[in-house]
């Protein structure tokens, strides 16, 4: 998504000086917030002490690391960035200075020349062939174009897992004199782990350029292998043309699983295809048969293969990305052994606050059923996993809602045969065999409005469903094949079916569920829910990690999911924040699914970050439901798409210290009525004195049609006039402006060129202003 450009109006202001240096660090700090692509390894083992490697940008002055959840410490060692072009000509200038220094005083000892002062200076001695020795190797090491200048930065890190640290996915940041960096992936595991040695950052050196071109066309030259003990975590990094090799032992009988994750820890990379790191895997015998080769898990990117071992012996595990690519962010961790897994479940889903009996399957799995309790828990989707000895199994999702819940009765694979069924309920269900439909029957009455959805991709099923729906004599009255989800960002394929359908008359009606690739199974496994409209929400919060200088502003973005036709207008709360926080422009308007609103933090400053929630409140049926706001990163994939990634936590940092005379506040906080066609003020109090130079308003993304005409000077603020353009703007429409302030200067610009040679220095983020297009 590309955003909108500003739209510029702009008016010669006299402000404060200090005001104008308050608040230009605040939006220079947003500009070049910092960012993480990868941590390598990607976790390591309950009680153990080790060293990772973080590659991102704008990571200068790094101080600490922070990891989610309780039971890790994180220490900064060291931060490495690629020298730049200044420094690489600084250099380079010197070790010419040395150089003509050593030809001088050859020059001179040839000449028979004593002792003289000019002799002594021109001698040569060992600190400089010390110091030519050390420039000519920070020059080698110079990239003149890095593969990936957003991870060419990297940070050292030293952390430490407790014993009793708890299993599962954490998230790590980065924290700077410019805030937090984004979340990443960051697994604490039970296996002992074998990790490779840290790639190095890639790109065009000096000395090594033709190395890297010669090392890239080597592809099918392996790497030397690691030897390893099962079980065991193999962390790597896949270089250009790399093929990854592990050794290990097994015996007779031994059922191996292999299980990858690598889009799992990265799951978008904005700058390749597809979009993220697609690892294979092979396993070889001792005499280099391949004896199984995978490059997926049904529809899941990363692969998993499952083995019996046929005699005791020597084997070999390869690693590599399915066309040769690589570099530093291509990070992945393989669990290896005799380790339990489940690869399905049976039913997906229960009723929440009652006991379920889930048939699994699976591999090295101690029972065929396990018991879910639900008891005490809302509805929702909650981790699955088995107990097998010490080990536990890889999780996969159970879904707990309210609604009855029911079977699949077979045979109902036709009209005739259909399984009745009362709304509201759930159904539980498989799609047995290739070919097979699922028949549900139902009695309607004229002008009934009924939902029925599928989830099974959402929950880890291979079903890609297609739904259908008919009248009693067997004609069609809707159809879906894929409806797509925004709430599940990891899905790049949203498979699952919705219909909703109003129907014509009372009488008998049929569904009709089955896979639109003729495929079935017993792993095929659905949940039909069939009931009439439950209006609903969710809200997704964008950036994770907000940075924001003490007094100062910023915009952040807030995305509502609306479910089953709810419409109307969400108000937005913090809730438990530290006092002195506020929201400006804090509602999703109704009939809306994003907004852009502000953050105002006070101007003391916080030392530590610190985690922030928000609430959201949306009348559905006559009575108030809220909803929490799930943080999550606008990851993108391919060059293209755009995902609303979840996070764990909504983390922000204030930077700085904030100056009282810098605070911009719009003396109504009720909004503005903006005539279609016509214009409206805005009045904002900002402490204005002498001249400090040219400031400009901006407004950052608006709406089509939306402007700035003029502003003008008041005795305690601006006032702002806006316009609308009846033509690209309607009545009704609602939403946040966001206005932007920033200072054209010529200093420094040559005055031949000046002429359109002005450069632009932000200068802050005024409050939301919240507005409705009005009739004229």
């Amino acid at each position: 998504m590309v955003p909108n450009p500003w739209n510029l109006r702009n008016l010669r202001l006299g402000l404060r000086l200090a005001a104008v240096l308050a608040i230009a660090p605040a939006v220079q700090a947003q500009q070049v917030s910092p960012h993480v692509g990868y941590v390598y390894p990607a976790g390591g083992q309950q009680g153990a002490a080790f060293e990772v490697t973080v590659g991102g940008q704008f990571l200068d002055g790094v101080t600490q690391a922070l990891v989610s959840g309780a039971g890790v410490q994180a220490t900064v060692v060291q931060h490495v960035k690629p020298m730049a072009q200044a420094q690489f000509n600084q250099l380079r200038e010197k070790l010419q200075e040395l150089m003509d220094k050593r030809t001088a005083g050859t020059k001179q000892q040839r000449g028979g020349q004593g002792e003289s002062q000019a002799a002594k200076n021109a001698a040569w001695t060992a600190e400089d062939e010390k110091a030519v020795a050390e420039i000519r190797q920070k020059l080698s090491t110079f990239i003149r174009r890095p593969a990936a200048p957003a991870i060419a930065e990297t940070v050292a890190v030293r952390v430490t897992l407790a014993p009793d640290a708890a299993l599962g996915e954490r998230e790590l940041r980065l924290e700077t004199p410019q805030g937090l960096t984004n979340p990443l992936v960051f697994c604490v595991g039970q296996l002992a782990e074998f990790s490779r040695k840290p790639a190095k950052v890639t790109g065009d050196t000096v000395a090594g350029q033709a190395a890297r071109f010669a090392n890239a066309a080597k592809s099918n030259v392996p790497e030397g292998p690691i030897t390893v003990t099962l079980p065991a975590v193999l962390n790597g990094q896949i270089t250009p043309g790399a093929v990854d090799r592990y050794r290990f032992q097994a015996g007779k009988g031994q059922h191996v699983v292999v299980a990858a994750g690598a889009r799992e820890l990265i799951p978008y990379i904005s700058d390749a295809v597809p979009g993220w790191f697609q690892a294979t895997l092979a396993l070889y015998d001792a005499k280099g048969k391949e004896l199984q080769y995978a490059d997926h898990f049904r529809f899941h990117p990363d692969p998993v293969l499952y083995y019996e071992i046929p005699e005791d012996g020597e084997y070999t595990l390869t690693v590599r990305d399915s066309i040769y690519r690589g570099r530093e962010d291509f990070v992945y961790r393989i669990a290896v052994g005799e380790l339990p897994f489940v690869t399905g479940v049976f039913p997906l889903g229960g009723k929440a606050g009652a006991r379920t009996t889930v048939e699994v399957k699976g591999w090295n799995l101690p029972v065929a059923k396990l018991t879910q309790n639900g008891k005490g828990k809302a509805a929702g989707t909650y981790p699955f996993f088995v107990r097998k000895g010490e080990w536990i199994s890889n999780r996969v999702p159970f879904a707990l809602d309210t609604l009855p819940e029911r079977l699949e009765q077979e045979p109902n694979d036709q009209a005739k045969n259909g399984q009745r069924v009362k709304l509201p309920l759930i159904v539980n269900g498989r799609i047995g065999r290739p070919g097979d439909w699922d028949v549900y029957r139902f009695e309607g009455r004229a002008g009934e409005e009924i939902v029925a959805e599928v989830f099974a991709r959402r929950l880890d099923s291979p079903l890609d469903s297609v739904l259908k729906l008919t009248d009693a004599t067997g004609r069609q009255l809707a159809a879906n094949d894929d409806c797509e989800d925004k709430g599940t960002g990891l899905l790049t394929h949203h498979a699952d079916s919705r219909i909703s359908f109003k129907l014509p008359a009372q009488g008998t009606y049929y569904l009709h569920l089955g896979d639109a690739q003729q495929k079935g199974g017993a792993e095929y496994a659905y949940r039909l829910r069939i009931n009439r409209p439950q209006p609903d929400f969710e809200l997704r919060v964008v950036p994770a990690s907000l940075n924001v200088r003490a007094g100062a502003t910023v915009p952040i973005t807030i995305y509502a999911l609306r479910k089953d036709g709810f419409a109307g207008d969400i108000a937005l709360r913090l809730k438990d924040a530290p006092s002195g926080l506020m929201l400006s422009g804090a509602s999703v308007p109704a009939n809306q699914d994003k907004v852009r609103l502000t953050l105002t933090v006070p101007p003391n400053r916080m030392e530590k970050p610190f985690n922030l929630h928000l609430e959201g409140r949306g009348t559905i049926q006559g009575r108030e439901v809220r909803r929490p706001g799930v943080p999550a990163e606008d990851m993108m994939q391919a060059f293209a798409y755009r995902h609303l990634v979840p996070a764990k936590e909504w983390m922000v940092q204030v930077i700085g210290v904030g100056r009282g005379a810098a605070s911009w506040k719009l003396v109504e906080d009720k909004g503005v009525k903006l005539p279609a066609g016509g214009t409206a003020p805005v009045r904002v109090r900002i402490p204005l004195g002498r001249f400090a130079g040219d400031i400009h308003l901006a407004l950052n993304e608006p709406p089509e049609g939306i402007a700035i005409r003029n502003v003008a000077t008041g005795p305690d603020g601006l006032g702002i006039l806006l316009s609308a353009d009846a033509a690209k703007v309607k009545p009704g429409l609602k939403g946040n402006l966001i206005v932007e302030a920033f200072l054209e200067r010529t200093a420094g610009v040559p005055a031949a060129k000046k002429q359109g040679a002005q450069r632009r220095q932000p200068l802050g983020t005024l409050p939301a202003i919240p507005f409705e297009i009005v009739g004229p």
